[in-house]
C-alpha cells in the first residue's frame, strides 16, 4: 500500500497509530509517526506548521472537550504560538487516549434480544417508533448513548412471557375501531396514563378536532417561522394537505410517521439557528472589542460602545436591539463627519506649515545676504587708506542693518499672523467637535427638554405600530398641554416657562416604562406612546402622571408653582398613521381643555 502524501490522510493514519500502538501521545512520538507515515527524513526539532494546520482542520470535534482543545489550537496557530500549539495538540491527543470506544457489540446484542422480548407496554409498532427517533442522531456518541437508554427502558419494563405476540399495525388496521385488545399491553407502573376509553361518536368527534388542530398548527403556526426554509414550508404544506384528507387510520400512521421526520429536520433548524445567532453575537463582541482598542482617545465613541457591550451582555428582545441599532446610526454619522472634518483639518494645517517653511527660507535668505554684505563691508574697512572710505561703508552697513530690521519685522509680524490663524483653526476644530457631539445627540432628541423631537417619535411610532401590527397587541398614545403655560411665562419669564417644561418632562420620564416612549411635540405639548397598552390602561397612567405632579411641585423664585396639563388619549388602530392618530388624541385635549383643564379625556376608536 502506497504511503499517504496527502495532509488529511497523513493525520488519519497518525492518530489511527497512535491507538494501535498505545504509545504515550508526546509531541516527540507525534513527529516521529508523522514522518514515518510520510516517509520522510524527520527534521529534528522543526514545528510542522503547515501539517498542522491542515490536521487541525481535519480534528473531530464531536465532544465539548475536543471542541473546545480544537479552538485553543487554532488561536494558537493564528498566533504563530508554537509552544502552546504544542501543548494543545497533546491535550487533544490525550483526550483521544484516555477515551474508550463504546462497547457496540454488547449493545447490539442486548438490543436484539430485549426487541424479541416480550415487556408489558411495548408493542412492536412503539418499540419501532423509539428505535426510528433514537437513529436519527448525527453521532455516534449522541446514538451509543441514546440506544443505552432505549434500550435500559426496555430492560426496566416487566416481562409476560404468557402474553400473546404484539399486533403489528398492519394487523390493528382491520381491527374494528375502538374495539378492545385481548392483547393489549397494561402500562407499567409509574408510566403516563394511557387516554380514556371513549364511546364511539365521541371518539370521532375527538379526532376530527385533534385533526383540525394539527392542521391550524401546519398551515398557520409553523409557515411564519420557516420563511427563510422554503423546503420545510412546503413539506409543512403538504402535511396540512394530507391531514385535510386523512380518512382512516392508516392514513393517520402514515402521517405520523412523516410528521416524526418533520420534526427531527425541524430540530436541526433550530438548532443551525441557535449556532448562527451566537456566533453573529461572537462576532459583533469581537468588532466592538476591536474598535474599543483602535478608539482608545475618543471617549464619546469608546462610551457608546461600552453602552453597546452592556446591551449585548443582556437577553436579547426586539426593544434592546433597536436601541443597539439606533446607537450605532449615531457612531456611524459621527465617524463620516469627523473624517470629513479631519480631512479639512489637514489641508489647514499643511497651508500654515508650508507658509511657515517658506517664510523661514525667505528670512534665512535675507540673513545670509545680510551677512555676505556685511563681511564685503568689513573687508572694505580693512583695506580702506584714509576716514573718507570709511565713512562710505559705515553708510551702507546702516542701510544694510536697518533693510534687516525692517524684514526681521516683517517676518516676525507674519509668524505672528500664522500663530494666530493656527490657533483660530484650532478653536474652530474644538467648536466644530463641540457642535458635531451636540448634534449627535440631539439627532433624535428634543435641545431643552432631552426626551425625543418629532423626528424620533416618528421612528419609534413606526416601529412600534409595526410591532402591534405583526402581534396584535394594543398601541395607545396621549397628547398633553401645559395648563396656563402662557400666564407662566407673562408672570416668571421665558426662561421660568423652560424649567417648568424641563420638570414636566423629568417627572413625566420618572413614571414611564422602560418600553413607553415620550417626545416633545412642539411648544409646551408632549407625546406619550404607551405599547401593550388599552385605551383605558393609558388614561389610568396619565391620571397617575397628574397626581405625581401635584407631589412634586415646581420651584421657581421661591415659591411652589403647581403645574397641570390637559390630555387627549387614543388608541392605534392597523389603518392609522402618526398623523391621524396625533389627530384624534388632539381632539380629545381639546375637549380636555374646554372641560376645565387638568383632565385626561379618551378618544375611542370608532
Amino acid at each position: 500500500m502506497p504511503a499517504p502524501t496527502q495532509p488529511s490522510e497523513i493525520a488519519r493514519e497518525v492518530l489511527r497509530l497512535f491507538a494501535a500502538r498505545r504509545i504515550s501521545p508526546t509531541p516527540d512520538n507525534f513527529r516521529a509517526l508523522y514522518y514515518e507515515v510520510a516517509g520522510a527524513p524527520d527534521a529534528e526539532g522543526a514545528f510542522p506548521d503547515k501539517f498542522v494546520r491542515a490536521l487541525a482542520r481535519q480534528l473531530p470535534r464531536d465532544t465539548a472537550e475536543r471542541a473546545r482543545i480544537a479552538r485553543q489550537l487554532d488561536q494558537a496557530l493564528a498566533d504563530n504560538n508554537q509552544d502552546t500549539s504544542r501543548q494543545a495538540l497533546t491535550d487533544y491527543l490525550a483526550s483521544l487516549k484516555t477515551e474508550q470506544p463504546p462497547a457496540w457489540n454488547e449493545l447490539i446484542a442486548n438490543l436484539l434480544r430485549q426487541w424479541e422480548a416480550r415487556q408489558l407496554g411495548w408493542t412492536t409498532a412503539r418499540k419501532r417508533e423509539s428505535l426510528e427517533r433514537v437513529l436519527a442522531a448525527n453521532d455516534p456518541a449522541t446514538l451509543h448513548a441514546r440506544l443505552q437508554a432505549l434500550v435500559r427502558s426496555w430492560t426496566q419494563a416487566p416481562v409476560d412471557p404468557e402474553a400473546p405476540a404484539p399486533r403489528e399495525p398492519s394487523d390493528a388496521a382491520n381491527a374494528p375501531a375502538n374495539a378492545p385488545s385481548a392483547s393489549a399491553p397494561t402500562p407499567p407502573a409509574g408510566a403516563a396514563p394511557e387516554m380514556r376509553q371513549v364511546a364511539p361518536g365521541e371518539a370521532g368527534e375527538l379526532l376530527a378536532a385533534r385533526q383540525e388542530l394539527l392542521q391550524l398548527a401546519l398551515e398557520t403556526v409553523l409557515p411564519p417561522l420557516l420563511t427563510e426554509q422554503p423546503e420545510l414550508a412546503q413539506e409543512a404544506d403538504r402535511l396540512a394537505g394530507s391531514v385535510k384528507t386523512a380518512g382512516n387510520a392508516d392514513d393517520l400512521r402514515n402521517i405520523a410517521t412523516r410528521m416524526r421526520k418533520f420534526a427531527y429536520r425541524l430540530e436541526m433548524v433550530a438548532g443551525d439557528r441557535a449556532e448562527i445567532n451566537a456566533g453573529l453575537l461572537n462576532l459583533l463582541r469581537l468588532l466592538l472589542d476591536n474598535i474599543d482598542q483602535i478608539v482608545v482617545d475618543d471617549s464619546w465613541l469608546s462610551g457608546q460602545i461600552e453602552v453597546l457591550r452592556d446591551v449585548l451582555g443582556k437577553p436579547a428582545n426586539v426593544r434592546l436591539i433597536d436601541d443597539a441599532e439606533r446607537r450605532l446610526r449615531e457612531i456611524i454619522y459621527k465617524q463620516s463627519q469627523l473624517k470629513h472634518n479631519h480631512s479639512e483639518a489637514q489641508r489647514s494645517l499643511k497651508e500654515l506649515l508650508a507658509g511657515f517653511v517658506d517664510h523661514l527660507a525667505s528670512f534665512a535668505e535675507t540673513t545670509g545676504a545680510y551677512h555676505d554684505r556685511i563681511g564685503n563691508c568689513a573687508d572694505r574697512i580693512s583695506t580702506a587708506r584714509d576716514i573718507t572710505e570709511i565713512s562710505g561703508v559705515l553708510g551702507e552697513v546702516m542701510r544694510e542693518t536697518l533693510a534687516m530690521r525692517d524684514a526681521a519685522r516683517r517676518s516676525r509680524d507674519e509668524l505672528d499672523a500664522t500663530r494666530e490663524r493656527a490657533r483660530d483653526a484650532e478653536e474652530r476644530m474644538n467648536e466644530l467637535q463641540r457642535q458635531l457631539d451636540e448634534a449627535s445627540r440631539l439627532m433624535r432628541h428634543d435641545q431643552l427638554t432631552g426626551v425625543l423631537n418629532r423626528r424620533g417619535l416618528e421612528e419609534t411610532f413606526d416601529k412600534e405600530a409595526a410591532r402591534a401590527r405583526r402581534h396584535g397587541s394594543p398601541l395607545s398614545l396621549a397628547l398633553l398641554d401645559l395648563d396656563n403655560f402662557k400666564q407662566l411665562n407673562d408672570t416668571f419669564g421665558h426662561r421660568t416657562g423652560d424649567d417648568a417644561l424641563v420638570h414636566l418632562a423629568t417627572i413625566i420620564r420618572q413614571s414611564l416604562r422602560p418600553q413607553d416612549t415620550v417626545s416633545r411635540h412642539g411648544g409646551e405639548e408632549f407625546i406619550l406612546l404607551y405599547p401593550d397598552t388599552t385605551l383605558e390602561q393609558a388614561q389610568a397612567a396619565l391620571v397617575r402622571l397628574q397626581r405625581e405632579l401635584t407631589r412634586n411641585f415646581f420651584l421657581t423664585h421661591e415659591r411652589k408653582v403647581l403645574i397641570t396639563f390637559s390630555a387627549g388619549v387614543t388608541e392605534w388602530n392597523p389603518d392609522d398613521t402618526v398623523e391621524s392618530t396625533v389627530q384624534r388624541a388632539d381632539e380629545a385635549m381639546y375637549r380636555a381643555k374646554q372641560a376645565g383643564k387638568n383632565k385626561v379625556v379618551a378618544h375611542p376608536v370608532v
